[in-house]
């Protein structure tokens, strides 16, 4: 693979561009592999790439039935944060968060990563109370935040209106080194990375089946054939629950879409991300200038990723006292992203009930700021069959009654 430079941006440009070679190959499946990871978002070409650069297992194959980052990795808000609550959540998005500091360096690929600070309001007493003890259990996890006052806020954000007659900003929970990154970006410099230590990388490859023998995974069924491993990970968000059952177990898990939108762009007004969860909003300006605004899921189970008018207006109403100039925007564009979510809110790294099959689901609306951490856990958990960063987030917790509640810790899920 060659390396992206200024120096080879020069030589292409006086060869019109045309020596540049694929990112990552598109090969035929081969009859077997040590390890295939179903689905080919962020969170499974991290998998595999950290399968290979920690651990030496370049056996890989990546399948996809649709087409690489086509679906929630490419569908999603960007955010980038580690200001949680609990424990073992703080440690997996911290590490996430600590790596993507990095990523382009790594991967010699440009995910563009902003740490342009993320701010959570509080905009209710309760919510004041709550952040600031994350702010306390955030510094004995070595997590850096700070409980920051109404006027830092306006001069961090000067577009937002701290004197709404309803929701006033009491305040914020401050990550400085928080930010955003080009998810597009993640997904192809993962890719081209894996692809560059002998890893398959096979779209439009939809698994039909998955093939065990003895309670023992020996392959999986697809659309362009048979392929036989000896490890299994399944890594495919919101379709968790359906690969699951091909393999004759259930998950505690449903499924619904998180809408977003984005509005025309506009010079540049705000360079930092906001997420207010009392009104339910969160919004942040991308390097073309459209105004990044996301809400909540859907109400209901759902696998749709069209999006609703019903959402747009809730979601940017609830911003809209806020941020006053919302009301002078048209939208550009919107969609929606099938988010895994279970009872706790957090995810689920794990064996399961199947030996040889690997899960890495539960993410809900979170998802993309934990890629990095995810795979360095399921990589780990895959090659060892032990991960200290997984080890929390076991499938059997839910049996247990041993729940990491984020729901209840944050407020929100994101």
């Amino acid at each position: 693979m060659k390396r992206y430079s200024v120096f080879a941006v020069a030589r292409q440009a006086f060869a019109h561009h045309q020596g540049w070679e694929k990112a990552w190959a598109s090969p035929e499946p081969r009859a077997r592999y040590d390890v295939v990871i179903v689905g080919a978002g962020g969170h499974g070409l991290a998998t595999a790439y950290y399968l290979g650069r920690n651990h030496g297992i370049t056996s890989v194959a990546v399948i996809e039935k649709g087409w690489l980052g086509g679906g929630n990795t490419g569908r999603n808000t960007t955010i980038i944060r580690s200001n949680y609550l609990q424990d073992p959540s703080a440690a997996i998005y911290e590490k996430a968060r600590s790596l993507y500091e990095t990523l382009s360096q790594e991967l010699n690929y440009n995910v563009m990563f902003s740490p342009r600070g993320v701010m959570m309001l509080a905009q209710t007493e309760h919510e004041a109370r709550g952040y600031r003890r994350t702010v306390h259990a955030n510094l004995l996890q070595g997590v850096e935040t700070e409980w920051i006052g109404p006027q830092r806020v306006k001069e961090l954000c000067p577009i937002m209106n701290i004197d709404g007659p309803r929701y006033p900003v009491l305040g914020a929970l401050w990550q400085p080194r928080g930010g955003t990154a080009r998810h597009d970006a993640v997904a192809w410099g993962y890719a081209r990375a894996c692809s560059d230590m002998g890893m398959d990388i096979i779209q439009q490859c939809e698994v039909t089946g998955i093939r065990t023998e003895g309670g023992r995974v020996t392959g999986v069924s697809t659309t362009r054939g048979e392929i036989a491993c000896g490890r299994l990970g399944l890594v495919v968000a919101g379709h968790s629950s359906v690969l699951a059952a091909m393999a004759g177990f259930r998950l505690p898990i449903e499924s619904a879409a998180l809408q977003a939108l984005v509005s025309e762009p506009i010079k540049p007004c705000m360079d930092v991300v906001v997420m207010a969860n009392t009104v339910h909003g969160y919004m942040s300006q991308s390097d073309k200038g459209e105004m990044v605004i996301g809400g909540g899921t859907d109400g209901f189970n759902n696998y749709t990723q069209r999006g609703s008018w019903h959402h747009i207006e809730e979601t940017v109403r609830a911003l809209i006292e806020t941020f006053p100039m919302l009301s002078r925007l048209k939208m550009l564009r919107q969609w929606g992203g099938i988010v895994d979510m279970t009872g706790d809110r957090s995810p689920i790294i794990s064996r399961s009930p199947v030996e040889g099959i690997f899960l890495n689901c539960g993410w809900g609306t979170g998802g993309f700021k934990a890629i990095p951490g995810s795979g360095w856990a399921m990589a780990e958990l895959m090659a060892r069959g032990h991960s200290p960063l997984a080890a929390p987030f076991g499938l059997e917790r839910f049996r247990e009654g041993r729940f990491i509640d984020e729901s209840v810790a944050a407020g929100v899920a994101h």
